[in-house]
């Protein structure tokens, strides 16, 4: 195989997997995301900060894969430290803008989502309601 098909298979590969949202490791779906305080009870870990997408391959991922890979990349990162519950602080979009000569244009490349994560001891169904009450999530 020559050099130029080598190089055109890598970047095929490449384009094809970036279309595709970060996936969550096993047991990062029990990680429950909001934007509730954590109930009282549980133990600040640390700022766990996701992303999806970059200016090389966020313009082949389509929004939604882009936000939904952000939150999945926060999730992820989260189970490793060994919370179960995430406030999040921030979420944003970043755009790339191109152009010359009159004529720009510009598309969403990235969403970072920051949050911090907690190790809660009860189910973490289980959320801050108004008031500091608790009440069960949807």
């Amino acid at each position: 195989m020559s050099f130029s098909k080598a190089l055109s298979l890598v970047a095929l590969i490449t384009s094809m997997s970036a279309c595709a949202a970060t996936q969550l490791h096993a047991g990062a779906e029990q990680v429950l995301v909001t934007r509730q305080p954590a109930p009282p009870g549980c133990q600040y870990v640390q700022t766990v900060i996701g992303e999806q997408g970059g200016a090389l391959t966020g313009g082949l991922t389509s929004n939604r894969h882009l936000a939904e890979g952000s939150m999945n990349d926060m999730k992820n990162r989260a189970h490793d430290a060994g919370a179960n519950y995430v406030v999040i602080e921030d979420s944003r979009a970043g755009n790339t803008f191109s152009g010359s000569n009159g004529s720009l244009s510009g598309q969403q490349t990235d969403v970072t989502t920051t949050g911090n994560a907690y190790r809660c001891p009860n189910d973490p169904t289980v959320v801050a309601g108004p008031a500091g009450t608790l009440a069960s999530a949807p």
